[in-house]
């Protein structure tokens, strides 16, 4: 299998609070949750990652407080 596209690397320990911000958490919408996927982290990575791109990420990636938002945001 050949994997194509642009590489976003992250580094470690992007947990959940990175993902998704938990001042986003009141809104369950896809679209709007999108919007802030990485804000802390980068406010411009967002506009960056286009359909087809890769995130790669080290160590914890996705460790963290218990939510559902910040894996749907990572398709």
């Amino acid at each position: 299998m050949t994997i194509r596209g642009r590489a976003h690397k992250l580094g470690h320990h992007i947990d959940t609070d990175v993902i998704i911000p938990a001042r986003y958490l009141v809104t369950i919408d896809p679209a709007e949750l999108a919007k802030h996927c990485f804000e802390d982290l980068d406010p411009t990575l967002r506009a960056r990652i286009a359909p087809g791109d890769i995130v790669v990420a080290g160590e914890n990636f996705g460790q963290g407080s218990s939510r559902e938002h910040a894996p749907q945001r990572n398709r």
